[in-house]
């Protein structure tokens, strides 16, 4: 089959790239074209945009970039009719995928939606459209499952992929040695997001922090897309602290704290253990047009706290982002703490929530058996 998947983020091209490969195993005569990254195209795909071009964040942003917006939906268009696809698979993005639903859906294609927007949070309207719009849905957490069939959506839930990412990661094992020979303090891994806004606005407050906390030995986890200049921008003042990439999840089994901006990273570093500091800021007009519509049943923005459903971590948000807020939250996760303690038990627990892996198999083994039976 011919199979058209739309991804427009690192996470989203990860979590591409383990699907395509179930559906491979699945389906020997699998063809795929792509909006996603390198590890999709490792897997074989032709990627026909790069999610490295797709990134715009916030409300100001979006406006600024609306011709480009617009110029992908048409070649998106286009570029989906001249290959006619069997079925089309949206990964999380729900700005851009929403609209190609609804396009794909009206071109008559069967349209799978993996990772689910996030309806029950924001913008719960949407609802309607994945219903009438899409075939079924994957969702994350499985309290969402039971969200969309509450609302008529065929949902599933398999599980959560990032379980499979870490289950299949092998360490690099001459990078942990020769980075522990250099410097014997324990790490403090920044994450700081992976988009120019976010780097802009969070790092110069995790670094001004962290400078002020000096037990640890704090590296900033980079993103490729985002350019080197940009990081030393704001790292220059700090000499002692590092700057690596494609390491992430060694740093993660290294590091005694995490500083991180919420997002999928947040679980990841739950996953390995790393007690951890939420972070989130972005322009006032673009938070006070989200909290507009976000549900206001909605109590949490990080993945840990809204799966287990209660403040496990610390978030920081907006006005209550500070460098001395920040420190203040460091330091009580930073030793043999109560607050590190009950973190450590918590993300036991939430282990066992996330299941045992195999997510990305089971989703494509779902795809395939939802689309013959739609198909008749």
């Amino acid at each position: 089959m011919k199979y058209y998947i739309i991804s427009g983020e690192a996470s989203g091209d990860m979590h591409g790239a383990n699907l395509i490969k179930s559906l491979k195993t699945q389906d020997p005569q699998a063809d795929f074209r792509c909006w996603g990254g390198d590890l999709m195209q490792a897997q074989g795909a032709t990627v026909v945009k790069h999610y490295k071009d797709l990134a715009f964040m916030g409300f100001a942003e979006v406006v600024m970039h609306l011709g480009t917006i617009l110029s992908n939906f048409r070649f998106c268009r286009k570029d989906m009719d001249t290959y006619r696809p069997d079925m089309v698979i949206l990964i999380d993005y729900p700005g851009f995928n929403m609209p190609m639903a609804r396009y794909a859906h009206k071109k008559g294609y069967k349209v799978f939606y993996y990772i689910a927007p996030q309806v029950w949070a924001w913008r719960t309207g949407r609802i309607k459209k994945l219903k009438k719009y899409t075939d079924a849905v994957y969702t994350l957490m499985p309290f969402e499952r039971k969200f969309y069939e509450a609302y008529g959506v065929q949902a599933h839930f398999e599980g959560n992929p990032l379980v499979d990412a870490l289950l299949a990661y092998k360490p690099d094992e001459e990078f942990l040695r020769k980075f522990q020979d250099v410097d014997i303090r324990p790490i403090a891994v920044i994450l700081p997001g992976s988009r120019e806004q976010e780097i802009r606005r969070i790092l110069p407050l995790m670094l001004e922090a962290a400078y002020q906390e000096p037990r640890f030995r704090y590296v900033v986890a980079g993103v490729r897309n985002i350019p080197d200049s940009l990081y030393w921008e704001y790292l220059r003042p700090y000499p002692m602290m590092d700057l690596v990439y494609d390491h992430t999840y060694e740093l993660f089994s290294m590091a005694e704290v995490g500083i991180i901006k919420s997002g999928t990273s947040t679980l990841e570093a739950a996953l390995f253990g790393v007690p951890e500091v939420v972070c989130y800021k972005t322009s006032a007009l673009t938070y006070y047009l989200g909290r507009l519509f976000v549900n206001k049943s909605v109590r949490f923005i990080s993945l840990v706290n809204l799966i287990m459903d209660r403040p496990v971590v610390v978030e920081l948000l907006q006005k209550d982002f500070t460098v001395n807020r920040l420190l203040w939250e460091i330091r009580k996760i930073a030793s043999n703490t109560e607050e590190r303690r009950n973190q450590l038990r918590d993300f036991a627990e939430l282990k066992q929530v996330m299941g045992n892996g195999g997510t990305s198999d089971r989703v494509a083994a779902s795809i395939i058996s939802e689309f013959k039976r739609i198909r008749g």
